[in-house]
């Protein structure tokens, strides 16, 4: 019987019972594909971070839901830095992870939590068609593709408010723009936020997400240039949890801003 090291931590969160889940195992060697997949879909929570130590400072990371891996995940990559720097030892400055399909990402401790370097994604303005309307069951004002569906809604109350179709969201995608049934709904303001938003992502197995660092990344190259603010401070609203997330635009990167906690720490036994 093969024996894991296993860390469950609440990202982008200050204490528990905030923020988003994720699973964090470390590893010699990344397992078969089904192998990963059948312990995320165990562990039952939005994501399970793989990590493989590589040189000093480097690990391999990949990222699966319960049902698919996905090419980038915030929240789990931060969690994966926490795991990292408060379990297994390292103490150098920076962590440099490498990914398949989102080239390296950075983390950098920061004297509140952490800051991780991600890939700005290209974003544009698109028609607003009448069958997302009915799945999201209200009308936004405007809406942008990129890795996920960005819908603009007038107010934080508009957000709140929201109750989506699930099934219909899950039938809607369109092939070299957003992913099918992965939509992010937002509003500028809220309180203390310069941005509130939820994310829904049933085409991911998850049919709503708490804390998306993502779909961050996406919102920051959406209302970084609609509100004339390098940096934002954002709000994911999620019942009972919610979780708040800094923004910082720089020309083709974005720089995402939080903190974690420890929760769980034992051993997966395969």
């Amino acid at each position: 019987m093969a024996e894991y090291p296993f860390f469950q931590i609440d990202a982008f969160a200050t204490k528990a019972f905030e923020g988003n889940q994720a699973c964090v195992m470390p590893m010699d060697a990344f397992l078969e594909d089904e192998e990963l997949l059948a312990i995320a879909a165990e562990n039952a929570v939005a994501e399970t971070a793989y990590i493989v130590p590589m040189d000093e400072g480097r690990w391999r990371l990949r990222w699966f839901t319960p049902s698919v891996e996905v090419p980038l995940c915030g929240h789990a990559t931060l969690a994966s830095a926490h795991v990292i720097w408060k379990h297994l030892g390292y103490d150098g400055a920076q962590i440099i992870f490498e990914t398949r399909k989102s080239g390296e990402l950075s983390v950098e401790r920061s004297e509140t939590g952490y800051i991780m370097d991600f890939p700005a994604p290209e974003v544009r303005e698109i028609e607003i068609t009448e069958d997302v309307v009915a799945a999201l069951g209200a009308r936004p004002i405007a809406a942008f593709a990129g890795p996920f569906y960005a819908a603009i809604f007038s107010t934080p109350e508009d957000i709140l408010a929201l109750k989506p179709d699930l099934k219909a969201l899950n039938a809607i995608g369109m092939s070299g723009d957003w992913d099918r049934g992965n939509f992010g709904c937002l509003a500028a303001g809220g309180e203390g936020v310069d941005v509130t938003s939820r994310f829904f992502a049933p085409g991911s197995g998850i049919d709503e997400d708490p804390a998306t660092g993502s779909w961050h990344c996406m919102l920051a190259a959406v209302m970084s240039p609609r509100l004339e603010k390098q940096e934002l401070k954002c709000f994911q609203a999620f019942p009972g949890r919610g979780a708040h997330i800094g923004t910082l635009l720089d020309g083709k990167r974005v720089k995402l801003a939080g903190q974690a906690v420890s929760v769980i720490e034992g051993i997966f036994k395969l």
